[in-house]
């Protein structure tokens, strides 16, 4: 983490001592005693916060459309947050989380504030036309099935909060059964957890690591997917509809996508050995390393941290494999993996079917989604940016 004297942190701000201490005692700048003297020292990335708010204020049309670009945020949003390179869901630092909560309770904190509230009971809807959406890769299958689904709820247009609560634990139950389910769609009813439930389906043996993969996968501030399925809730459509939104973003290439690039990767590296070389070989050709870096974690992104970490204890080809990856990463070019990355290790270690990473991350930002959709219809604007 990344201090400053005082004096610094004034000329980064443009403005006199007086103002900075003035800005401290408002809690916009946290600072702290520096060893055993009276001088003391303030957080750089406060200090650059206040600044970017600065420039938004002087020259408010330039700071919008950058806004856009991993800029300065964009709306208001108590979901999730990333301070200092780490990732908070309504506070709770989401390691946190992953060891001590369940999946379900973690739903419950980002829909209600109250990760021991009770979610509500409502059975997911059948999938219809099962035998002709089963085959469709897992995005494209888990979208056709809200899609058909959403007609025959008829509760679901009702945005009132409590039945927007009830519409959402229908919604999440119907994408887990379509993601557990192989001949038929897996009913995971109410009282049973949705991560043993996806372990069963799978054949897995490991149910308390996919809970971890689907609780760090909840949410991540407002990425491509959260805010076109905030943009679709502001617009009064349904939470069926605004998953669906969620849906077709994460089908790009840049995003759900990464996983099957990441995928690719793993497929080009037969023993531990070969990894540098197939690294060194991407970078020589100019392609993208999939699976390292993060715009938001230049430290490393702390969920594939965790997840990586955890998968030591399986040992096998595919740990050994994976970790051989990630070394090569930071030595030929510096970075660290990424979640796509880890839940791709997850899934080779487990041995589960193609398509499992993305399954793993679909699942988990679902809940994620429909916390913002309830954010949004409490907020009751339409989001509407202006173009340049």
């Amino acid at each position: 983490m990344e201090w400053l004297s005082a004096d610094e942190a004034a000329r980064r701000l443009n403005i006199r001592l007086d103002s900075l201490y003035a800005y401290v005692s408002r809690g916009l700048i946290h600072s702290e005693r520096e060893g055993g003297g009276r001088a003391r020292r303030y957080r750089a990335a406060d200090v650059e916060a206040l600044s970017r708010k600065q420039r938004v204020r002087r020259d408010p049309e330039s700071a919008a459309r950058d806004a856009l670009h991993w800029g300065v945020p964009v709306l208001d949003s108590q979901v999730s947050s990333i301070r200092d390179g780490v990732l908070s869901y309504r506070g709770v630092n989401v390691g946190e989380l992953a060891r001590q909560r369940t999946f379900e309770q973690v739903v419950a904190l980002l829909w209600t504030g109250d990760s021991s509230a009770a979610l509500p009971d409502d059975p997911p809807p059948e999938p219809p036309a099962w035998d002709t959406i089963r085959e469709m890769p897992v995005l494209q299958r888990l979208a056709a099935a809200v899609a058909l689904a959403a007609p025959s709820d008829l509760p679901a247009y009702d945005l009132r909060e409590p039945a927007v609560l009830r519409t959402s634990a229908r919604v999440l139950r119907l994408v887990f059964s379509c993601a557990a389910g192989k001949r038929r769609p897996l009913r995971v009813l109410p009282g049973h957890s949705l991560a043993e439930g996806l372990a069963r389906g799978w054949g897995c043996e490991q149910g308390p690591l996919l809970e971890q993969a689907l609780i760090l996968c909840a949410d991540h501030e407002l990425n491509v997917s959260a805010f076109t399925a905030r943009c679709v809730a502001s617009a009064a459509a349904s939470p069926y509809a605004a998953v669906l939104g969620g849906l077709a973003a994460m089908q790009g290439a840049r995003h759900g996508g990464s996983c099957e690039m990441v995928e690719g990767l793993f497929d080009q590296v037969d023993r531990p050995g070969e990894a540098k070389a197939v690294l060194a070989g991407r970078l020589r050709r100019g392609e993208p390393l999939a699976g390292f870096g993060h715009p938001l974690y230049p430290d490393g992104d702390p969920r594939a941290r965790f997840l990586l970490d955890g998968l030591d204890a399986l040992g096998g080809k595919a740990v050994r494999r994976a970790r051989a990856l990630a070394e090569a990463g930071r030595e030929i070019a510096g970075e660290h993996p990424n979640i796509d990355f880890a839940l791709v290790s997850l899934a080779r270690a487990c041995e589960l079917a193609a398509g499992a990473s993305t399954a793993l991350f679909a699942l988990g930002r679902t809940a994620g989604w429909l916390a913002h959709v309830m954010e949004q219809y409490r907020d009751g604007r339409l989001i509407r940016p202006r173009a340049g």
